[in-house]
């Protein structure tokens, strides 16, 4: 069952669900308004001639940051990671929905490729997988709003939450947006 505004307010003056920092008019009627953060990962022109998921490829991507009130231009066909400006906490009975703002959608922006799932104990904030489907370069703004989250209760809390020591959670508790670490997956293979 997706939690309306009232059910979202009240989860949050519980502490059941954390958002921070959140401003009350980015309550909406079934989700809440996030803002993109300053720290952006972007890919560097690299010699490797392919992606190895094998590998840890800590110089395919460098940070950049978005200065003060100038834009950051995201070129058609561009990707970066990027981050919400705010921590998202969850307890063991919710799981919640990342999803792009429709203004945004309509110009050609997209928010995440793949990752809009959010499991029930997550706690960081979430990385962005900004990509511009459009034809014209589009500006992004520290503090803008870039996305928005909804949430579902689950019929029981689960067994493993996110960040449990068993499932090997890659990336409880990021502040930065996180390149990939899906080698981890190939290393705990071989480490079988």
């Amino acid at each position: 069952m997706v939690l309306s505004d009232r059910t979202i307010k009240e989860e949050l003056a519980a502490g059941r669900i954390i958002v921070e920092p959140h401003d009350p008019r980015d309550i909406q009627p079934a989700s809440i308004d996030l803002h993109l953060d300053r720290k952006l990962l972007v890919f560097r022109n690299s010699r490797l001639p392919y992606i190895d998921l094998r590998k840890p490829l800590p110089e395919l991507m460098e940070g950049l940051e978005i200065p003060g009130d100038d834009p950051f231009i995201l070129h058609p066909g561009e990707f970066v990671l990027a981050s919400t400006l705010e921590r998202i906490a969850l307890p063991h009975d919710i799981v919640a929905r990342l999803e792009g703002k429709s203004s945004l959608g309509r110009i050609g922006l997209l928010i995440h490729s793949t990752a809009g799932y959010v499991d029930p104990g997550w706690d960081g904030h979430l990385t962005l997988e900004l990509s511009n489907v459009a034809r014209l370069p589009i500006t992004l703004y520290y503090g803008m709003r870039i996305g928005q989250i909804s949430f579902l209760r689950m019929t029981t809390a689960v067994d493993r939450p996110y960040g449990s020591k068993e499932l090997g959670s890659r990336y409880q508790g990021q502040k930065d947006p996180t390149a990939s670490r899906v080698h981890i997956d190939f290393d705990q293979r071989r480490a079988r």
